[in-house]
């Protein structure tokens, strides 16, 4: 069975046995990653390889680490977005060519919190923060999405056929959350592809869907992390107003909106 054919029935169980305003889940177990996993880069881990049967391939994974600037809080200056080069982006993979190919895939996101968030919104949001890298790449990227209450599990070490999105607790206590990407992101250019996504957020700090200056606003992180989920890797250090910008603080809001050097990268990729 193909892969858009599995996700289609999970979604139709998901429909049946699932009320869409889901009850409090506290099942996550502790995110972290596996003994396994080595640093490439500045908070980005290689995580193995792994036979994908959904593509009937050998692929790669890697887990990116959004982790919380220890330098900022909230502030003015924290929000202030300059212009800034439109060379400010990177690319997963060699050469740069991994990116989602082909039909579209859909992704479930269990919004249950303990923060007083409305579900339904914490979905409404992470749907338009796809919108947002679709809308400047001009390309239908990602699929349609899915409330469940099921447990999800971000995969670290195998692929499930699933691209999940939750709230859940993750082991390091400076992580605000982490996205990891299953591909083939070495070889020639045209063979590299994106073959699932998942994300959590760390239920460790505090959360807000209205940039309150002591929480973690959702929008923020989100929107950088389906940067990951679509291809775009964390850009040069000096590039501090991207969105894709490698660390987050408390209050911070200037990620909602694609810098100039965000929007370049991924009309460029795709």
């Amino acid at each position: 069975m193909s892969k858009k054919s599995l996700f289609a029935v999970f979604l139709s169980i998901v429909f049946v046995a699932s009320p869409v305003m889901a009850a409090p889940n506290n099942s996550h177990k502790d995110f972290e990653l596996p003994a396994n996993a080595s640093q490439v880069a500045q908070d980005v881990f290689s995580l193995g390889t792994t036979y994908d049967k959904q593509s009937d391939s050998m692929v790669e994974g890697y887990a990116f680490v959004h982790k919380k600037d220890p330098a900022k809080s909230a502030s003015a200056s924290v929000n202030s977005k300059k212009p800034g080069p439109s060379t400010c982006y990177a690319f997963m993979g060699a050469g740069g060519g991994a990116k989602w190919k082909g039909t579209a895939e859909g992704w479930v996101m269990n919004p249950t919190n303990s923060f007083g968030l409305d579900t339904n919104t914490l979905f409404n949001t992470e749907a338009n923060d796809i919108q947002k890298w679709e809308d400047a790449s001009h390309f239908n990227i990602m699929g349609n999405g899915a409330i469940t209450s099921n447990t999800l599990v971000a995969d670290n070490t195998t692929t499930d056929g699933l691209n999940e999105v939750y709230f859940g607790p993750i082991a390091d206590a400076n992580t605000i959350a982490v996205t990891i990407v299953w591909g083939i992101f070495s070889g020639p250019v045209q063979n590299q592809v994106i073959v699932e996504w998942d994300q959590v957020f760390n239920t460790n700090f505090q959360w807000s869907l209205t940039g309150e200056s002591t929480k973690m606003d959702f929008e923020n992180i989100s929107t950088h992390e389906v940067g990951h989920a679509v291809g775009m890797d964390h850009p040069a250090s000096t590039c501090v107003d991207e969105t894709m910008y490698a660390y987050g603080a408390n209050g911070e809001t200037k990620k909602r909106d694609l810098n100039a050097g965000d929007i370049a990268g991924i009309s460029k990729l795709y």
